[in-house]
């Protein structure tokens, strides 16, 4: 039973031990400043060039441009035409609709051949999904920035 403490305290004084570092080793000495050499008594074109060198100004570098000519401002909010130009909701077809805990996702096919998973509130051409149903898809959709919406609706096709 005896053994147990003297254990511990063996193993506590080992690791203050351990953990006790040696002194910082003291800083080096500055060194100590040479004595200016005399200069020599005959001219030297070499150094009087590299004089010259350092008392001209160094050479400005062109201002940098930034060209943006055709490319689309990064902080403009993409147009619902740019995303899928040409893409009308009504030559889509809906191949699938996946639900999960807390999310939809409607998997929808466009006449050229790719896919879109979309949610509501996606874009797609001339559409934005507003709701998705067991079996089907509502789009609104503007022929026309400013004119009136309509609404049209995708259905799954039947087994």
């Amino acid at each position: 039973m005896r053994q147990t403490p003297l254990v511990g305290a063996v193993g506590l004084a080992f690791f203050l031990s351990a953990c006790g570092g040696s002194p910082a080793p003291p800083a080096p000495a500055p060194p100590t400043a040479a004595a200016p050499q005399p200069a020599p008594a005959g001219p030297q074109p070499a150094a009087s060039v590299t004089a010259k060198e350092a008392t001209s100004p160094l050479p400005t570098r062109p201002e940098a441009q930034y060209d943006a000519r055709g490319r689309r401002d990064p902080f403009d909010p993409p147009s619902a035409r740019e995303g899928s130009a040409g893409t009308s909701v009504a030559s889509a077809k809906l191949t699938g609709i996946v639900q999960s805990a807390g999310s939809v996702l409607a998997l929808v096919e466009t006449p050229d051949g790719l896919g879109y998973i979309l949610k509501p509130g996606d874009v797609l051409g001339d559409g934005r999904v507003i709701e998705i149903g067991r079996d089907n898809v509502v789009f609104s959709v503007a022929p026309r920035s400013g004119s009136t919406t309509s609404r049209v609706v995708l259905r799954l096709a039947g087994d």
